[in-house]
């Protein structure tokens, strides 16, 4: 085996490791609370021999946090634009139905396609409407940001000319708390972001969205 080789395999290898104590994490947090779990724990659930694999690919538990959120950020933001440059082919002016709906439902869809998505929203979702300081900057940061989320925020202010700027931060920070807990509630339901129930879920879940915003 050449060099080259041995170096891309120990990256194949370390690839695998982090995906193993990611979804070990994602998993053992949806069950038992962000705060209840152990790095001891992770390292064990993702069947790795050395105990101080997650701090060699994440310095610390936070640093395998981050990249959860990071990841899953993505995968939020992507959806978002994707979802975004198709309702503007239609509109290019929609109105705030449509916005909310943009807010919330990547997230939605992405939760009813990927179980391990559900275990992401499951682990985290309350973390953004019960943690300290501003749920919107907390939102911005994973899935709210981005190409698509800076664009979704120009379009939610320009429909809300009615709101200054105070009430406007306000509305805003009121709505990443609402559906976070709403999301997070739903995920622990059964059959979650399954069926008919799941889309009559949504669509008042951007009933409430929308009216929060426009309220005077």
């Amino acid at each position: 085996m050449s060099q080259q080789e041995k170096t891309d395999h120990r990256k194949a290898r370390g690839a695998l490791t982090r995906r193993a104590l990611m979804q070990a994490a994602e998993r053992l947090m949806a069950i038992r609370g962000l705060g209840n779990v152990t790095i001891r724990q992770i390292v064990a659930a993702a069947k790795q021999k050395n105990e101080s694999a997650l701090q060699y690919h994440f310095k610390s538990l936070q640093g395998l946090i981050d990249a959860i959120h990071e990841e899953r950020s993505e995968q939020v933001r992507q959806r978002r634009i994707e979802a975004l440059e198709a309702v503007l082919t239609k509109d290019p002016n929609p109105k705030l139905p449509t916005l909310a709906t943009l807010m919330v439902a990547p997230t939605f869809r992405l939760a009813q396609e990927n179980p391990g998505f559900r275990r992401y929203i499951k682990a985290f979702s309350l973390e953004l409407a019960l943690e300290g300081g501003s749920a919107l900057s907390l939102v911005q940061r994973h899935g709210g940001g981005g190409e698509g989320g800076k664009a979704l925020g120009q379009r939610l202010r320009a429909a809300l000319p009615h709101l200054d700027e105070s009430r406007y931060r306000q509305r805003m920070e009121m709505a990443v708390v609402f559906c976070a807990a709403a999301i997070a509630r739903h995920a622990r339901q059964p059959k979650a972001f399954q069926g008919p129930a799941a889309e009559a879920y949504l669509a008042t879940l951007i009933e409430g969205l929308s009216g929060l915003l426009s309220a005077p």
